[in-house]
């Protein structure tokens, strides 16, 4: 049994891994700054895409939100709140590695 501790930082250390894969397979198809963010909120994390960072084109939308207890991915359904139905499970490894498989920074992968 893990303790809350060391799931969140598996958690968090996930996120990252996924936000350099969706940053790496954006620069297989584009030649132009993208980042990722993340927010950490009260019940999520908010996986946010800014394009164009530091322009003043830069734009801003979330890409994701992972519940913070469960490691749970979620499409989002606002920029306030996730859909209602899980779409990938961070703490299970399969799932994990399924995740990062079909990641796109367009979130094709997070539709159901």
């Amino acid at each position: 049994m893990t303790t809350l501790s060391a799931s969140t930082a598996l958690i968090e250390d996930r996120i990252q891994k996924l936000c350099d894969a969706l940053r790496d397979k954006f620069y297989e198809l584009y030649d132009s700054p993208v980042a990722f963010e993340v927010k950490r909120g009260v019940k999520y994390y908010k996986i946010i895409l800014v394009n164009s960072p530091g322009t003043r084109y830069e734009g801003r939308s979330v890409h994701a939100f992972v519940a913070r207890q469960t490691g749970t991915v979620y499409k989002p359904a606002s920029w306030k709140a996730p859909a209602k139905h899980a779409r990938y499970q961070l703490l299970d490894d399969t799932s994990f590695a399924r995740c990062l498989e079909k990641a796109d920074w367009a979130g094709a992968y997070l539709y159901l």
